[in-house]
């Protein structure tokens, strides 16, 4: 199986199968964010304790690479500290930005690497980082700091 069908795979199964969705009614933060250029929409509930992450639950509508990359960042997250997110979220975003020339990291970004073809569509970009900026924030909202 070529590798961008096997990537396209673990999107689609991600969006078919939702991972963490369905918003928690305890949490340390919580941030709605808006893709404005297309109308996807992510609510994300974000519990951390002693800088680490012990919930991550969602909610949106959206496309499929909206809904699958919120997923796996839930997935992917959980049980790290803010530390550890953090390196996983910049890596994230380098892969984001790097325009399809980079193939990302699989020992830190796991199933995140799916998204290495999305870079090269400045348009699906948006949609792919939405719930990563949205975790983000809710980082920052629940401990006060998170470079």
């Amino acid at each position: 199986m070529e590798l961008d069908s096997l990537y396209q795979e673990v999107i689609l199964d991600h969006y078919k199968h939702p991972q963490n969705k369905g918003l928690t009614s305890e949490f340390s933060a919580q941030v709605h964010h808006v893709n404005t250029s297309c109308g996807d929409e992510i609510t994300l509930n974000v519990t951390i304790k002693d800088r680490k992450i012990s919930g991550i639950s969602w909610d949106g509508q959206g496309c499929s690479i909206s809904q699958a990359s919120v997923s796996i960042l839930s997935e992917l997250l959980m049980d790290k500290t803010l530390e550890e997110a953090e390196v996983i979220t910049q890596s994230f975003s380098n892969l984001m930005a790097s325009k399809g020339t980079s193939a990302g990291d699989p020992e830190v970004l796991e199933d995140a690497v799916a998204f290495a073809g999305v870079s090269k569509f400045p348009s699906r970009v948006k949609c792919a980082l939405l719930g990563w900026m949205a975790f983000k924030d809710a980082a920052v909202q629940s401990q006060g700091e998170m470079k």
